[in-house]
């Protein structure tokens, strides 16, 4: 019987980009509202959260439940950059990442709204930052479901 090892690579990082007609002052904030990021906080067909509490500071931190069926997978973070309006920065942990794994959220007006770019280092697996590619893909369409 041969053992398999699981070999994480803290260098793999996903970045996600996609313009919406919104304000960056809208986005940001739907970032930082504990009631609207519960609304587009899902990453997939038929999942939900529940329990959204946000402290939206510098070293505040969030959490919320994401539901798929019967599994209840806590997620928190803590802010570590805010910058009204351009920047959000927070760790992310989940059943699903890496000690250190971190998400920033750019913001720029364009012509046609904003552009929203979402980088996310260090994942496990490249199947796990593959799944979490589809996961925020997901997450900005029903972000842009909730303030347009």
């Amino acid at each position: 019987m041969s053992e398999q090892k699981v070999q994480n690579d803290t260098n793999l990082e996903l970045n996600v980009e996609r313009i919406i007609k919104a304000s960056k002052e809208t986005l940001y904030n739907a970032w930082l509202n504990p009631e609207l990021f519960a609304k587009f906080m899902t990453p997939g067909e038929g999942m939900k959260n529940s329990d959204s509490k946000i402290d939206a500071t510098f070293g505040g931190k969030f959490s919320l439940n994401m539901i798929a069926g019967d599994d209840v997978m806590l997620h928190h973070g803590e802010y570590f950059k805010l910058k009204p309006f351009d920047l959000i920065q927070f760790s992310w942990n989940s059943p699903f990442s890496e000690e250190g794994s971190t998400v920033t959220i750019s913001l720029t007006q364009v012509d046609a709204g904003t552009k929203l770019k979402l980088n996310h280092v260090k994942f496990i697996s490249e199947e796990s930052r593959d799944n979490h590619n589809s996961g925020w893909m997901y997450i900005l369409k029903m972000l842009e479901t909730t303030v347009t």
